[in-house]
């Protein structure tokens, strides 16, 4: 009988390893559900940023809405680019769109289609002439303020450092997360 005891004891230690073992891999597959929030001070610093943004977009393309003659659609570009980001952040948070049931998320969709196209639309006016005459008092048609093609050329930059990351972090937290 002592033998027995002793074979028991064994075996429910082996057992007792192997379930800490599982929970520990568990753990290291499936991170707590915090593990990805961002601090307080990041997150209000992001929200601040992304929230002014289409005002100095709206600001800088009505300033100097005629200041690019080599390419006169940039700052037509910032003005629906910012007005478009405002109209979306008014469709996601407003309270009155709940009543339209699915019509509002089809008044969103239609919109973030268009934000894409004109985005697209705006990478070409802005890469196309890369990097523009700032002298204004270059030939006519031939110059662009340097404010408004800079702002314009590093907001569209951003746009993409920001879906990189995006990319990055979705495909880390897939991984980290053992999703398939």
């Amino acid at each position: 009988m002592s033998n027995e005891g002793h074979f028991r004891a064994d075996t429910l230690c082996f057992f007792s390893f192997e379930q800490n073992m599982a929970e520990s891999l568990q753990h290291i597959r499936r991170p707590p559900a915090d593990w990805c929030k961002p601090h307080a001070p990041i997150l209000i610093c992001f929200k601040a940023i992304v929230s002014l943004l289409p005002f100095a977009e709206l600001a800088i393309g009505a300033k100097y809405q005629f200041d690019c003659p080599v390419q006169r659609y940039i700052p037509i570009y910032l003005l629906v680019a910012g007005v478009i980001t405002l109209l979306l952040a008014v469709l996601s948070i407003s309270p009155c769109t709940a009543g339209f049931g699915n019509h509002s998320k089809t008044w969103s969709c239609l919109v973030s289609v268009f934000f894409f196209c004109w985005f697209i639309a705006g990478n070409v006016w802005i890469y196309s002439i890369y990097e523009p005459n700032y002298n204004k008092t270059a030939p006519i048609n031939t110059y662009c303020n340097k404010t408004l093609y800079l702002f314009a050329f590093w907001t569209t930059n951003a746009n993409y450092i920001l879906l990189g990351l995006l990319l990055v972090s979705s495909c880390c937290r897939c991984f980290l997360s053992g999703d398939n």
